[in-house]
């Protein structure tokens, strides 16, 4: 009899700014595609940003999109991807069995943004003041969203995690069927960061918001000229099953979860703590069943500010130390910080890895700092290697929460 605590990954929905599949977004990935340009925000102007460019009328009516939230329309479109890809069919399943779980840095203040602007163009009248905007701000709203949209009847709410939450969508999906909750978990998470002109101010005002002439070369982790984050928006929704339901109806397994950690640092409402970090990754891997040596690919949180890179490289060479067989690699390089998005959709970008033993680059390093040189970072070509067998995934976010995934290449 199979382990029913053993969870696969049997579906993957994603929008990135630079692709809307799993398939797009891996490719972009090997050919070093930036998917990073240049917006218009409300009072700053031209920012430099990581949109994505979805369908948002693929799964909903035009009066749906007046009435939701982007995040909800960004949650939509990976829920329904996700479930496509993994060959469900869910007319015929049990939608009260179905729990939605997505992380999610903010939400809300996009709506209330756009509202505010809106009423200052008639002298502040309320009475112009959007009736949807409640429900367009609760915190469950993307979750709920796809609910209603998809008619699951099951468990939904959101997981304020920062910029670890899309690690928290995912664990909490994981323990859900463990607790034989649900029987089916749509999990990840969402972000709709950059339509809001107060986190690029925010950013600005603390210095932390990266600024380059080329604004596909903005995002650097690692280099020694990064000078802050990319704002951008994102989602991925994965398809959680129980290891024995997915082979009964013979599902496409992209890796297996087995182990996760999160803790907190205690330390600061911004700056990261090393020492915190390393705890979490041990804590993990010790969860996991597995050694540092273990791991394959570390697919770093790494943000391109000066303080949180040199941070993780350090909790990094704490505990892997110099681990010839891991390779250490990051996607924000390519798309910009997706927030809530981030840790569920860097993940997804590793697991093509399992088949195709590549590990894709970190992009635009072109002088890399000292204090952030590991042994095996991958940068500006993609390596091939041996095997890929186990894949840890950071993720990492204010007010020092932390969040820690292991997968494993399936076999039965």
């Amino acid at each position: 009899m199979l382990d029913e605590t053993r969870i696969v990954i049997t579906g993957i929905g994603l929008t990135a700014p630079n692709g809307n599949n799993l398939a797009e977004f891996r490719q972009n990935l090997l050919a070093g595609k930036s998917g990073v340009g240049k917006i218009e925000t409300h009072y700053m102007g031209e920012v430099i940003a990581g949109v994505c460019d979805f369908d948002p009328l693929k799964y909903q009516k035009k009066k749906e999109l007046r009435r939701g939230t982007r995040a909800g329309s960004i949650a939509i479109y990976c829920a329904h991807e996700a479930i496509a890809d993994s060959k469900l069919d869910l007319d015929s399943a049990d939608k009260s069995r179905i729990g939605i779980y997505l992380g999610i840095t903010e939400h809300g203040n996009v709506e209330t943004e756009h509202e505010i602007y809106s009423i200052k163009q008639y002298d502040y009248n309320l009475d112009v003041w959007s009736h949807h905007h409640n429900p367009r701000t609760v915190a469950n709203s993307p979750a709920g969203e796809v609910t209603l949209n998809m008619g699951i009847t099951g468990p939904h709410y959101t997981l304020g995690g920062a910029c670890a939450a899309g690690n928290l969508g995912l664990i909490q999906g994981v323990q859900m069927l463990r607790l034989r909750e649900v029987d089916l978990a749509l999990a990840g998470g969402i972000s709709e960061t950059p339509h809001t002109f107060g986190v690029f101010a925010a950013f600005k005002n603390e210095g932390a918001l990266a600024s380059h002439p080329d604004p596909q070369k903005a995002s650097r982790p690692f280099d020694k000229n990064r000078n802050g984050i990319v704002v951008s928006e994102g989602g991925c929704v994965c398809v959680l099953e129980r290891l024995s339901d997915a082979l009964e109806r013979d599902a496409k397994v992209y890796g297996e979860i087995i182990g996760y950690a999160t803790n907190s640092d205690a330390f600061d409402f911004i700056l990261p703590n090393a020492q915190r970090q390393a705890e979490c990754m041990n804590l993990a891997l010790k969860k996991a069943g597995i050694s540092a040596s273990d791991i394959d690919i570390i697919n770093t949180h790494g943000t391109a500010t000066p303080e949180g890179d040199k941070a993780e490289c350090q909790a990094i060479r704490e505990v892997f130390g110099d681990n010839s067989n891991t390779y250490v690699n990051n996607t924000k390089s390519y798309i910009g910080h997706t927030m809530g998005a981030a840790g569920a959709l860097e993940l997804v970008g590793n697991l093509p890895s399992f088949e195709d033993h590549i590990v894709h680059q970190t992009i635009n390093v072109d002088n890399l700092d000292p204090e952030c040189a590991l042994k095996n970072l991958v940068i500006n070509e993609p390596r091939r290697v041996d095997k890929v067998d186990y894949i840890l995934n950071n993720s990492f976010g204010m007010l020092g929460i932390n969040s820690v995934l292991v997968v494993k290449r399936f076999a039965q």
